[in-house]
């Protein structure tokens, strides 16, 4: 095998482990299941993982988890409780704080920004798109 085709294969299987985050990130998900997904072992999918997306897996989990309550909050009248457990948190603490540390705000006041215009972009989101990368 070519170093471009190991290249291509680890590619393959870190793109299968994302996917299962996007597919199952209402679930409980542990970076040892998500490693054999990848059929790596677990630090070197972290490492791997992070060169090839820029975070975690814990951290994509995370993000992408907040992603679907940012919907949830805006469109639906459902509780931050219930947005919590729906996404895949099972602790409304930790929730509010990671939901504070990406979005830039906590769940409750964001729902009540809700009548912001609909191309509203939070500020954290605007300063890792435009940070230099490197």
């Amino acid at each position: 095998m070519t170093w471009v085709e190991a290249q291509e294969e680890r590619n393959r299987r870190l793109l299968r482990a994302r996917d299962a985050i996007d597919v199952h990130y209402r679930e409980r998900l542990d970076v040892p299941r998500l490693a054999r997904i990848a059929l790596m072992g677990r630090a070197h999918f972290i490492r791997e993982f992070k060169a090839a997306f820029g975070e975690t897996p814990h951290r994509y989990l995370q993000r992408r988890r907040v992603e679907r309550a940012m919907y949830l909050l805006r469109w639906t009248d459902r509780t931050v409780t219930d947005v919590c457990m729906e996404v895949g948190f099972t602790s409304l603490g930790t929730f509010t704080r990671t939901f504070g540390e990406i979005v830039g705000e906590s769940p409750t006041r964001y729902r009540a920004g809700a009548d912001r215009p609909d191309g509203f972009v939070p500020g954290s989101f605007t300063m890792r798109w435009t940070r230099p990368s490197g």
